[in-house]
């Protein structure tokens, strides 16, 4: 059976998605060079380490939007190469090879993914889908990349909850100069 690994940029402030223009290119693009560097070493290592992604309609579209279908590079040619599946409605899934559409209710489709494939099911950005799996209790291990500032406003890992849920603190490590990278498996 699959683990699910929800792999996110978060503030400090725990905000992973802000509207207004700030997009996560912007959370790239306000960090320092060595920073920059550790990180995309960080995210291919992820990615060879997984064996398959698991998105949202918006960061598939955001993905495809700033060219990664066609990118070259190891890092691009190893998301090209694995299995992609999106939980949405209307995608075009022309854009980037090797991509399915999962159909009916979420949980009931990753439950049913996570039986189908082995290893590691990675999420990248994906907040809705992200708080569903968590609110699921689908979510294997969290791995949060935390962002040297404060947003104040926009869209957070973690909304309102019906119970709480305990997590244990697996690994922490320092990315670059200023990135701390969080990982939490449920207690």
């Amino acid at each position: 059976m699959a683990r699910i690994v929800i792999s996110e940029n978060v503030s400090v402030d725990g905000v992973v998605e802000v509207g207004d223009g700030f997009d996560r290119g912007d959370w790239y693009g306000r960090i320092g060079a060595t920073d920059r560097e550790a990180w995309a070493k960080l995210e291919y290592d992820e990615a060879l380490g997984a064996d398959a992604l698991l998105l949202g309609r918006r960061t598939y579209e955001w993905f495809g939007a700033r060219g990664w279908p066609s990118r070259s590079g190891a890092w691009a040619d190893r998301l090209r190469e694995l299995p992609k599946y999106v939980v949405a409605g209307e995608t075009d899934l022309g854009r980037w090879a090797n991509s399915t559409v999962l159909t009916g209710p979420v949980t009931e489709a990753v439950t049913a993914l996570k039986r189908e494939v082995r290893g590691e099911i990675v999420v990248y950005g994906s907040g809705r889908l992200a708080r569903a799996l968590l609110a699921a209790e689908l979510v294997d291990e969290l791995r949060l990349v935390t962002y040297p500032f404060v947003v104040g406003a926009g869209e957070r890992l973690f909304g309102a909850t019906d119970a709480v849920r305990s997590l244990g603190l697996a690994d922490t490590r320092t990315v670059g100069e200023n990135l701390a990278l969080l990982t939490y498996r449920p207690a």
